[in-house]
């Protein structure tokens, strides 16, 4: 066993007698680590690379990495800064040159018209950004592009303008360069933010994504190649701080995935991760975020989708279809999947049952007339495996998961369909039925169902996301993602699945179940938790340190104390690196409000309201610390302004009610509490409360519903049925209040409280008789 793995069960009095998968191949990714590990490395850039390695350089050169990221001027902007104006809902932009600079005139802070230089260039095909210096070390990412393909400027939120205290305004946290995009478009980024005074510090080694973005620094390398080839010594990996020959797929996915991924990062990429989670979070296939079936839909960055993919399951690598230094594609068209799949099955009519290209035919057209697909589009691999989306308005992504088009899943689950992606004026039973036509009607059960199912909190969906989650044939995420859908399901099944989990050999799965975990037994839950402390994932070991805080503030057994500071204090450090975007300052606020640091939690809670507004979670937590405080008035204005931003966040309505109830607000509190019981028709408890109120308003008859309303869900509770039958007795229809005794006492024959109300009402009507 890993000496981690030991520890942990020394220290919570665990006898494990099997192995985990997992903790062998981790100690042997770490032995192979240290036997390859080389002195400190410094970062050289790319031209010290260029002699040696021309043919790479040359490649590399005018690519996408190369061009992430310059200083503005004649060579870099592609932009026409010509006096040009821009007119976006009313505001005219103006872009132009003054004294060798380029500059706009735009909206800035605050909404007020000013004039900006433009200093940084940001991308390059099919569109380039532009960066502004601000105070604090900040670049903000101007929220008007430029269309390299159409040679044009456009706005990337072109449907609405955005308020000036929108988080997502230019001059705001949404469009800052050094928090959302710094770190995967420069080498050897280090973020440098201080959460104390705000101010960034970001530094790189070179501009753009160089050879060292990849291949880590390149001192010790260089300093070996240097010296006359018989004096070289013999160094593994020829003093490279990164291997990248024979990479397998999966450490070559690890090593793409920093800057390819929708994720949290931890730490910055300091090219000695042995894990994927070391560095940062990847994102689940989450709702709004991806389609229940896996397919892209918010922007996520390949990463997901590729290690959904049969491709990812049967070792195929990135490289395999990109060439790593030019980053394009290493063949074209289909040219590019016959290297594994046989052109004989699979690029021919019977297969694809379309036309190619020069072959006789129309192309598709939009109502307007315009050509959308040209004559041969259809038989190509990409357009049917791989449909992708616009993202940044003009940046077409094909979706990386590679799946085969499934029109029957897309008309189940209301998912985008790929043939409908070209043929525009036909439906999704069309195209259901063209494939029945071609294919058969057979079709193979998918995940997709089941987590649709789930996200729908479907009853009967519990038992098949627990085998999903538990199932090692399918990808990591998709059971990750199964995993985080069990937690929102009562009872013991669910439970278990998410303990067994603790020690699955995939880190997502653990951080994932760690995450989702809750046991209110403090022993019961350092028994589970804590040997994760001992992990050798970061983003395991530090969630599991956070979700013991509270468990630890009444005493954790010796053995685990240390490991749970060191781990509790790397979640910290984590945390405030992040510490400028509005979650991770809501979960430091949570994380002082469990140790007790109440000014803390609260000054957490602020920053992160300050950086987003309509971060809600942050001014709902503060306000319930507020309400603690006895300051009623801020947290109901708290409260009140996620409501109305929010209205459907019945939760919050219900919160809301109760504080309105304890400030004596009888008749606004009865609104809110309203509207949290309609929205919430299975939480019985607040028509229940809702009940009590309304009977305190003398509104018997609407108190009357609203308990009908509770014990029509749960028909049994004694809580509900008293509450009526004292409704009833107050209200002198003592004939209802002994029906409803008599239902409380068949029901809890060992409860007083229903014995004691028929026996009065039997003898209130024998004494009037």
């Amino acid at each position: 066993m890993t000496r981690w793995k030991i520890t942990g069960i020394i220290a919570t009095l665990v006898i494990i007698f099997s192995i985990p998968l997992y903790a062998i191949q981790e100690r042997s990714r770490r032995s192979t680590a240290h036997t390859n590990r080389q002195p400190p490395a410094t970062f050289v850039g790319s031209e010290a690379c260029r002699d040696c390695h021309r043919n790479e350089y040359d490649k590399w050169s005018g690519s996408h990495h190369q061009l992430a990221m310059a200083l503005a001027s004649e060579s870099t902007v592609l932009g026409d800064f010509a006096d040009i104006a821009f007119e976006h809902f009313g505001v005219t932009t103006r872009f132009y040159k003054a004294d060798g600079r380029f500059m706009v005139t735009t909206q800035g802070p605050g909404g007020e018209m000013g004039d900006f230089e433009i200093t940084h260039t940001f991308g390059w095909f099919p569109l380039q950004q532009y960066l502004i210096p601000f105070p604090g070390g900040r670049l903000q990412c101007l929220p008007i592009a430029w269309d390299s393909r159409e040679k044009r400027w456009f706005h990337l939120y072109p449907d609405h303008p955005l308020d000036a205290e929108d988080w997502l305004y230019w001059t705001n946290n949404g469009q800052n360069w050094n928090a959302m995009c710094a770190e995967c478009h420069s080498t050897d980024l280090r973020k440098n933010f201080d959460p104390n005074d705000g101010i960034y510090r970001t530094a790189w080694s070179e501009i753009s994504v160089g050879c060292e973005a990849c291949h880590g620094p390149g001192s010790g390398h260089v300093a070996w190649a240097q010296l006359p080839e018989m004096g070289r010594p013999e160094v593994a990996d020829a003093a490279l701080a990164v291997k990248t020959s024979g990479m397998t797929s999966a450490r070559q996915i690890q090593l793409c995935a920093p800057c390819h991924a929708r994720r949290i990062s931890l730490d910055d990429n300091i090219h000695a991760h042995t894990d994927f989670l070391d560095y940062g979070i990847p994102q689940l296939l989450s709702e709004g975020i991806y389609f229940p079936d896996g397919q892209i839909l918010d922007e996520v960055y390949v990463y997901g989708s590729f290690v959904q993919s049969k491709m990812h399951a049967r070792d195929v690598r990135c490289s395999d279809c990109h060439d790593v230094h030019s980053i394009k594609r290493v063949k074209d068209g289909n040219d590019l999947c016959l290297q594994c799949h046989r052109a004989s099955i699979y690029d021919t009519r019977d297969h694809h049952f379309h036309k190619k290209a020069g072959e006789p035919g129309e192309p598709i057209r939009s109502d307007t007339g315009e050509a959308l697909f040209d004559v041969g589009s259809g038989a190509l691999c990409e357009q049917c495996h791989m449909p992708g989306r616009k993202y940044m308005g003009v940046d077409y992504r094909p979706d990386h998961s590679f799946r085969i088009p499934r029109p029957d899943l897309s008309l189940a689950l209301d998912t985008p369909d790929a043939c409908n992606r070209c043929h525009v004026n036909q439906t999704v039973r069309w195209s259901v039925d063209a494939m029945a036509k071609w294919y058969g009607e057979k079709k193979r059960p998918h995940y997709g169902t089941i987590l649709a199912a789930g996200r729908r909190r479907d009853p009967d969906a519990l038992n098949s996301l627990i085998r999903l989650a538990g199932d090692r044939l399918y990808p990591d995420i998709v059971r990750a993602t199964a995993l985080s859908l069990v937690s929102s399901y009562p009872g013991d099944a669910a439970t278990k699945a998410i303990e067994r989990a603790l020690s699955d050999e995939s880190a997502i799965l653990r951080h994932t179940a760690v995450n989702r975990l809750v046991i209110p037994d403090p022993g019961q839950r350092t028994a589970l938790v804590g040997p994760l402390l001992f992990d050798p994932v970061r983003a395991v070991r530090i969630e599991a340190a956070r979700s013991l805080v509270s468990t630890a503030q009444s005493g954790l057994v010796a053995s685990l104390r240390k490991p749970y500071e060191k781990a509790l204090a790397e979640y910290v450090k984590a945390m405030e690196r992040t510490g400028d975007f509005a979650a991770s300052r809501h979960n430091l606020g949570n994380l002082y409000a469990d140790l007790g640091q109440t000014d803390q939690a609260i000054a957490n809670y602020r920053k992160a309201i300050a950086i987003d507004r309509l971060f809600y979670p942050a001014k709902v937590n503060l306000a319930m610390i507020y309400n603690a405080q006895g300051k009623k008035d801020p947290a109901e204005a708290l409260l009140r302004e996620v409501v109305d931003e929010h209205p459907d966040l019945f939760e919050i309505k219900y919160s809301l009610g109760l504080l309105l109830a304890e400030k004596k607000d009888y008749d606004t509190a009865v609104i809110y509490l309203d509207d949290a019981a309609t929205g919430l028709p299975q939480r019985t408890r607040i028509q229940y409360n809702l009940a009590l109120l309304l009977k305190q308003l003398n509104r018997n008859t609407e108190a009357e519903s609203a308990l009908n309303r509770a014990l029509t869900v749960a028909p049994s509770n004694p809580d509900y049925l008293y509450a009526l039958a004292v409704l009833y007795m107050e209200w002198n229809r003592l004939d209802d209040a002994l029906k409803v005794a008599v239902r409380l006492q068949e029901n809890h024959p060992n409860l007083a409280l229903g014995h004691d109300i028929v026996n009065y009402i039997e003898s209130s009507t024998a004494t009037e008789k």
